[in-house]
C-alpha cells in the first residue's frame, strides 16, 4: 500500500473528495409553488458565482389552478430556451401533513420538470435542508438568513426576496455539491 491514500471506512479516498471538479456553466434554479414559483439563472465559472436572473412567477387566487400549471410550465420553458442552462436543481419533494398541498405542491413541480423533460435537460433535486446547509451551513436557516446570505456570497446590492432567494440557493447547493459522473 506504499504510495497510496488510506481509505475511509467507506471506501473512499479522502484525497478524492479535494478534487472535486467545480461546476461550468449555467444552473436554473427552480422553487416551485402554485401561486409564487421562484426561479434563477446562476452562471458558474469554477468557484466564481454570478445570478444573470431571478424572478418570482406570482399568480393571484382568480386565476385557475390549471392555467397556473399551464404558466409555470410556460415560464421555465422560456427561461431554458432563453438562458439555455446546462442543468436545472429543483426542490424535492418535502412531507406535509395536508394532503391537497402535497397534491398542488407536486403539480407546480410536475409543470416546471416536464418543461426540463421535454428538452433533455438534466433535473437535480434537493431536499430543503440540504440546500440550506450547503449556502448557510445550518440546516435549519430561515428564509430571512438564506436571502442574506446569498446575496452576501453573491455580492447583491440587496437581498432577493424568499422565493427568488430559495430558488438561487437551489441553484448554488447543486453548483457546491454536483459531481461529474
Amino acid at each position: 500500500m506504499a504510495g497510496q491514500s488510506p481509505k475511509s471506512k467507506l471506501g473512499v479516498d479522502p484525497k478524492m473528495l479535494l478534487k472535486k471538479e467545480p461546476f461550468k456553466g449555467k444552473i436554473l434554479g427552480v422553487d416551485p409553488s402554485l401561486r409564487g414559483t421562484g426561479l434563477a439563472i446562476l452562471d458558474c465559472e469554477g468557484s466564481t458565482y454570478k445570478l444573470l436572473h431571478s424572478e418570482t412567477l406570482k399568480l393571484g387566487n382568480k386565476v385557475s389552478s390549471i392555467s397556473c400549471l399551464g404558466k409555470i410550465h410556460e415560464l421555465v420553458a422560456h427561461l431554458i430556451d432563453l438562458w439555455q442552462p446546462k442543468h436545472l436543481s429543483c426542490e424535492e419533494t418535502i412531507y406535509v401533513q395536508n394532503f391537497k398541498t402535497a397534491q398542488i405542491m407536486g403539480a407546480a413541480r410536475g409543470a416546471a420538470l416536464s418543461a426540463a423533460a421535454i428538452r433533455d435537460l438534466p433535473v437535480f433535486e434537493y431536499a430543503p435542508l440540504r440546500v440550506k446547509q450547503a449556502v448557510v451551513g445550518f440546516g435549519r436557516a430561515s428564509k430571512e438568513q438564506m436571502s442574506n446570505t446569498l446575496a452576501q456570497m453573491l455580492g447583491l446590492p440587496q437581498a432577493l426576496p424568499f422565493d427568488q432567494a430559495d430558488a438561487l440557493g437551489l441553484a448554488l447547493c447543486h453548483a457546491l455539491t454536483w459531481q461529474p459522473e
